[in-house]
């Protein structure tokens, strides 16, 4: 039997998925947040579940084709938990510009 991988930092296990609640200054970062998120998700052709809540982001990852968490959850948390503050500096710059890319 397979170990189970190690929860990601910031990361909780739940009978939901693998959760991560992110707080930002603003709507603004929390909206540029999703879309870096989207970003990753995209070139991984893995998606989470998200929640947004003005400043503050709900993250749930499950493969929902298995119907449990896969290794494909643990490496997009790991992915997601790359993303810097820059990076979605960036995303708000080009959201306020109206650039989608």
């Amino acid at each position: 039997m397979p170990a189970t991988p190690e929860i990601p930092a910031g990361w909780t296990l739940t009978a939901s998925g693998l959760q991560k609640t992110c707080q930002w200054k603003d709507f603004a970062e929390a909206l540029a947040f999703v879309v870096a998120v989207g970003r990753i998700a995209e070139a991984a052709n893995h998606h989470p579940d998200i929640d947004v809540r003005w400043n503050k982001v709900l993250l749930t990852l499950m493969t929902h084709s298995e119907a449990k968490v896969t290794q494909a959850d643990y490496d997009l948390a790991e992915k997601i938990n790359g993303l810097t503050p820059a990076a979605v500096r960036g995303e708000v710059q080009r959201l306020s510009e109206g650039r989608a890319g």
